[in-house]
């Protein structure tokens, strides 16, 4: 036999499948960061298995730098979205609400002032130099009893 090719020894099922999982985890840690962090934590309780996995954990070291990477991207970018909408959107409103207050007391003062009811206190004579608007005449109503009809029916109503 050539030196260059040595026997290898028989491995039983058991190290046969460890080698397997070790194998799904090189692949599975680059894409999965939880999985990283737990590995990583295994890998530094033994000195042993950091030695003889040393790609592994070099893996899982980078896959949890760019998942924190990921996330100050993902912070920077919700900064940067909630700022936008707070400058498209609030502060207009702000603005609005703030000229608005003022706004409104003028509009209120450029309001018609309401007509006045019969019941109000008569409007004091005007002066000669102002013109007085017309006033409404008060026709009676033909279906309305005249008020002293109307006096008399809600005084005694056993009366009729």
């Amino acid at each position: 036999m050539s030196p260059e090719k040595r026997p290898r020894p028989k491995r039983s099922g058991i190290e046969t499948e460890e080698e397997r999982t070790w194998v799904e985890f090189y692949r599975r840690v680059r894409s999965d960061a939880v999985l990283a962090a737990e590995v990583l934590a295994q890998l530094d309780k033994d000195a042993e298995m950091k030695r003889s996995h040393l790609a592994l954990f070099l893996t899982c070291k980078e896959t949890i730098r760019r998942e924190k990477a990921r996330e100050t991207r993902n912070k920077r970018i919700g900064f940067f979205v909630r700022w936008l909408a707070h400058t498209l959107f609030v502060v207009p409103w702000q603005v609005l609400r703030q000229f608005g207050g003022e706004g409104r007391d003028i509009a209120i003062e450029m309001l018609p002032e309401p007509e006045r009811s019969t019941r109000q206190a008569p409007l004091p004579p005007s002066s000669p130099g102002v013109a007085t608007p017309p006033r409404r005449s008060r026709k009676a109503r033909l279906d309305a009893p005249a008020p002293a009809e109307a006096g008399t029916e809600k005084a005694d109503p056993a009366s009729s």
